[in-house]
């Protein structure tokens, strides 16, 4: 049996080309939930075309706080204790291979579950590394663990599975040609149905500059996250502005009352938008804040100009063409906000399949 176990937005985007190619070719596969992102994965799947998952291991709100992470992960982490029971319950008494995703917390989670209830373990973009293990935390680490331990290592680009052979771990690296977001963006800018605007009217108005912020490792900085609504002021003064938050963001803007002074600047904050709506804003958008790396994958592909809200990032996705790594230096972000659009690139339109590789794989492994 195939099982993929999944938690977060950005692992339901980036393995929905996997999960709609098994459908397609009618091959039976168990979908388990980690709960970590609960409440948001119910519209995300309808969206996306992903079915009903057949095992949630925790219902209810998405976990947006580090005490509600903390408190999700015990429960879940007791469960290791029975590997019997955690095999007959989480993954019907199956055995096969268990399919993880990136480097999150639910990441981590279903490696160590599938591992204890005897599964063999498909990690999914194996081989990022920012090679300090503390930066970004606890990303960084998991990802370690994980390839550490997993049999199917796959890897999205030749850096990836230069990592890996360094790292000398011990599962089977399968290069791929590309990442799964390449498919999963393709999905998404298929043509809409004309709603009867004309392009001319459309063009009229100018498109907002668009600005994320989500990480730990930012939102427990006050001076990282006060320096971003500083330089987003400061750019509500010549463009339009749309703060797209996560949950932990809207928690952190709220506490800091730093969501009133986006407000008065004229910046538009709004929850988080259906993944098609918002590819076409970062398509549109004249330029792109973000400390996301899928969207960082994203931007690349499109081509938009991207100030990186980090420190340093284990993707190469558009760096040295479109994409700039900040390191929080003013000199940095002003260099870029003084001349954005010469940065701006063509979209990438190759059509990559690596999900066919992927399942190709995963059935000589099952």
């Amino acid at each position: 049996m195939i099982h993929v176990f999944l938690g977060t937005k950005a692992q339901y985007i980036k393995t929905a080309p996997l999960l709609r190619l098994l459908d397609a070719e009618g091959i039976g596969y168990r979908l388990i939930d980690s709960g970590q992102h609960a409440a948001l994965s119910v519209g995300l799947r309808e969206e996306l075309g992903v079915r009903h998952p057949d095992h949630v291991l925790a219902s209810g709100r998405d976990i947006t706080s580090i005490p509600q992470a903390a408190r999700w992960a015990l429960k879940l982490f007791a469960r290791l204790l029975d590997g019997r029971k955690l095999r007959r319950e989480v993954f019907g008494g199956q055995g096969g291979v268990c399919v993880v995703h990136g480097d999150t917390p639910s990441t981590l989670l279903s490696t160590l579950m599938a591992r204890r209830a005897g599964l063999q373990v498909a990690h999914l973009e194996a081989g990022l590394r920012s090679k300090h293990l503390l930066h970004p935390f606890p990303e960084e680490l998991i990802r370690v663990i994980v390839m550490r331990i997993a049999h199917l290592l796959f890897a999205p680009d030749a850096e990836a599975v230069a990592n890996l052979r360094r790292m000398r771990v011990k599962g089977r690296i399968v290069p791929l040609p590309g990442n799964t977001v390449a498919e999963a963006l393709a999905h998404d800018l298929r043509p809409a149905p004309s709603n009867g605007t004309s392009d001319a009217a459309e063009a009229e108005v100018e498109a907002p500059v668009i600005v994320t912020m989500h990480r730990v490792e930012n939102l427990n900085r006050r001076e990282r996250v006060e320096h971003l609504v500083s330089t987003v002021e400061r750019i509500a003064v010549t463009h339009p502005v749309r703060f797209v938050q996560h949950g932990p963001t809207i928690d952190t803007l709220k506490r800091r009352g730093l969501d009133q002074r986006l407000r008065a600047a004229g910046v538009e904050l709004v929850e988080l938008a259906p993944h098609a709506q918002f590819v076409a804003m970062l398509q549109a958008a004249p330029f792109v804040i973000t400390d996301g790396g899928s969207i960082q994958e994203e931007c690349a592909l499109l081509g938009v100009p991207t100030l990186l809200w980090r420190a340093a990032t284990e993707r190469a996705d558009g760096i040295g063409a479109n994409v700039v790594v900040s390191d929080y230096d003013r000199r940095v972000v002003d260099a870029f906000l003084a001349e954005p659009q010469r940065l701006r690139r063509p979209a990438i339109a190759d059509e990559l399949k690596p999900s066919e590789v992927v399942l190709e794989h995963l059935r000589n492994h099952a």
